[in-house]
């Protein structure tokens, strides 16, 4: 018996083209990754270049989580305040605001 669930193939497919987004990026690193820790997190920074520029790439090896970012979203992490980090803090693994439901047909 296995176990299955209504768009099981939806999310296997989402899964599959993240994990090989990560690995075209992971590929792409300049210089050696840093690793930054501490009781409650551990963080993999990388800089990786891409045909649309450099980007960071940051990624929790705990939960699988990453992220690449390009240079203007990373400054715009220093326009926030630390009541917005308390908020991302506040839901782990969900994000602020979520995309919008969309059809299968999409």
């Amino acid at each position: 018996m296995t176990l299955e669930w209504e768009g099981e193939d939806i999310d296997r497919a989402a899964a599959h083209r993240a994990y090989e987004a990560h690995q075209r990026l992971v590929e792409r690193t300049i210089g050696v990754p840093l690793t930054i820790a501490n009781e409650f997190s551990e963080i993999r920074v990388s800089h990786v270049e891409t045909r649309n520029g450099a980007r960071l790439l940051i990624e929790s090896p705990k939960s699988g989580q990453w992220i690449a970012l390009d240079p203007l979203e990373l400054e715009a992490l220093t326009w926030q305040t630390t009541q917005t980090f308390s908020a991302m803090i506040a839901s782990p693994y969900a994000p602020m605001f979520p995309e919008p439901a969309q059809s299968p047909a999409e």
